[in-house]
């Protein structure tokens, strides 16, 4: 009963949540892997980037998650889009001649078996529940589902529970590592839910690290990615300081020669 408690609730504060943005958090740097396995790509061939390169789970993410917003697409209700709308919306998508992009997939957290069950579990065992593919979980690093594994891996984030099913006092969207505009809500998965594929859909509550199905008609929240590497690496700028450095050697190396000529 305590799951299924917990999980009507979590279903009304999708309803609730899925028109408005909840405050941002920040990048938090040493949080999560996000630092050494995110790498930045740019879609017009300059400096601006657009999108970053996930090496653990080989796809690229769009810098912005809630472009659908920003882009003016789905600016009326704040990005916001039932499943049906949400996937169209994704494979409409044409960055600069880059198309092909979808909704971020949820599959079997085992990464074979399917755990598509009526009960949620908060270790990770299950595809339902929390702390999928959490470190400490019962398959941690998962790539099952790739938002789970952006949330609780790539950017260290914690669930509303842990592991023992313990409320955590710190838990929830704390690092959103070099993204913009992630929502602290639910975002819809591109995968239907097995045992009702015609009417629910997997989604990941970026406000508790919860991950459940719900009914497609519902708007939540879109954030497009692309399988494997696209667009081109962003150039890196040269650290001022380097910079400083060398016009300092020039301009010593500058006077001591108009030493030697007096």
């Amino acid at each position: 009963m305590k799951f299924h408690l917990r999980w009507a609730v979590a279903a009304l504060s999708v309803i609730a949540l899925s028109v408005s943005s909840l405050a941002q958090a920040a990048s938090v740097s040493g949080q999560g892997t996000w630092q050494t396995t995110l790498q930045a790509r740019s879609f017009n061939g300059g400096a601006t980037i657009g999108g970053y390169y996930d090496t653990a789970l080989n796809i690229t993410w769009l810098a912005d998650a809630n472009y659908a917003n920003t882009s003016g697409y789905a600016s009326g209700t704040g990005g916001a889009m039932t499943w049906s709308q949400a996937n169209a919306w994704a494979a409409s998508l044409n960055l600069n001649g880059i198309t092909g992009w979808s909704l971020p997939t949820t599959g079997p957290v085992n990464g074979s078996i399917s755990n598509y069950n009526y009960s949620c579990s908060d270790n990770g065992s299950t595809d339902c529940g929390y702390n999928i593919s959490a470190p400490g979980s019962a398959y941690p690093g998962s790539t099952g589902s790739q938002m789970a594994h952006m949330f609780y891996v790539t950017l260290g984030n914690t669930g509303l529970y842990n592991t023992s099913g313990n409320p955590q006092a710190s838990y929830g969207l704390t690092n959103t590592g070099p993204f913009s505009n992630i929502q602290s809500n639910q975002y819809w998965s591109a995968t239907a839910y097995a045992p009702f594929p015609n009417s629910n859909a997997w989604y990941f509550n970026n406000n508790d690290g919860g991950q459940n199905d719900f009914n497609q008609s519902v708007s939540l929240y879109a954030w497009a990615v692309h399988s494997g590497d696209v667009g081109t690496p962003v150039p890196v700028p040269e650290p001022a300081s380097v910079w400083l450095f060398g016009s300092g050697v020039l301009m010593l190396l500058g006077m001591s020669g108009k030493r030697r000529r007096c």
